[in-house]
């Protein structure tokens, strides 16, 4: 999935502890083979491919998580848009020389965005319009670990941590007997510990574009898009750390609260049931009122 993915787990014994590290790699090589942008031959890219042109087939499996996509760009306001993808590429930040796309360049990725657009009908989809695309990076890792999460439970494993590029989700507890202990990074000094959270249940997710960005005449570009307005965030925020009942939710609420900003973003995250969250900003830092409940 383009980042370090790794599972701690304590298991019942070796035989079960072996089962669930093998479907655990084989589900999470499949899921990455069937919905990654980046394989030519996935189910994304064969949509993407023939936007404008046809129809694509979906299994029950894909229905599923395109109707999950639904709730997602309800959910988060349209800030996590699965048709992005235009606007992600002319904002292209793997170049060795990033540059700044001129504003004809951004209205016309713009328009070509909008996941109410896209048709879904009983086992197809169908992206209207040549150069629209989808890119499932919103959501689809945090999804990822939640459903490794459901494996372990499936296979009898009741203390478990997935962590996939600093997505977490946790249940029971650490090997020593001890709740999971989580870093919160601080973005003024990557690699370094803000804070510790303790938790034994649930999902813990970090937003910000502290580490992937690019200067252009004076200016500092983000990789954390708004589809809004076509533009890389520009506010005060730093980074937003969630903790939810699931890696998704603490996932959405956090790219979704950095966008929109400290104060908005806070009541946002305030108002989810089960939630709880800490907006480190530039010049102050906001959180909810229970966050304090899962701080070292």
């Amino acid at each position: 999935m383009g980042t370090q993915c790794e599972i701690q787990f304590t298991a019942p014994d070796e035989a079960t502890g072996a089962a669930f590290g093998r479907e655990a790699m084989r589900w999470v090589q499949q899921f990455e083979a069937k919905y990654s942008r980046y394989r030519p031959d996935s189910l994304v890219s064969r949509i993407n491919a023939a936007a404008g042109r046809d129809w694509v087939a979906l299994d029950s499996d894909a229905e599923r998580l395109f109707a999950l996509a639904d709730q997602v760009y309800v959910l988060t306001r349209g800030i996590i848009d699965p048709t992005a993808l235009p606007l992600l590429r002319i904002w292209n930040y793997q170049t060795e020389r990033p540059r700044v796309p001129d504003k004809a360049a951004i209205d016309e990725a713009r328009r070509k965005v909008g996941w109410q657009r896209v048709r879904r009908e009983n086992g197809r989809i169908y992206l209207p319009e040549a150069g629209m695309g989808l890119d499932l990076g919103g959501f689809g890792k945090e999804y990822a670990v939640d459903y490794v999460a459901e494996i372990a439970r499936r296979h009898g494993i009741e203390h478990v941590l997935i962590d996939f590029g600093h997505d977490v989700r946790v249940n029971g507890r650490a090997s020593d007997g001890s709740m999971w202990t989580i870093g919160m990074e601080d973005p003024g000094r990557p690699g370094t510990v803000h804070r510790r959270l303790l938790a034994e249940s649930g999902g813990v997710a970090t937003s910000g574009d502290y580490i992937r960005y690019f200067e252009a005449g004076g200016k500092r570009y983000g990789h954390i898009i708004d589809p809004r307005t076509g533009y890389p965030v520009s506010n005060e925020c730093l980074s937003v750390t969630v903790v939810a009942n699931s890696c998704l939710e603490a996932g959405l609420l956090a790219t979704t609260a950095f966008v929109l900003g400290g104060e908005e973003g806070a009541r946002l995250i305030e108002d989810y049931l089960g939630a709880e969250g800490c907006i480190i900003c530039s010049d102050r830092e906001y959180q909810t009122r229970g966050f304090y409940r899962y701080v070292v």
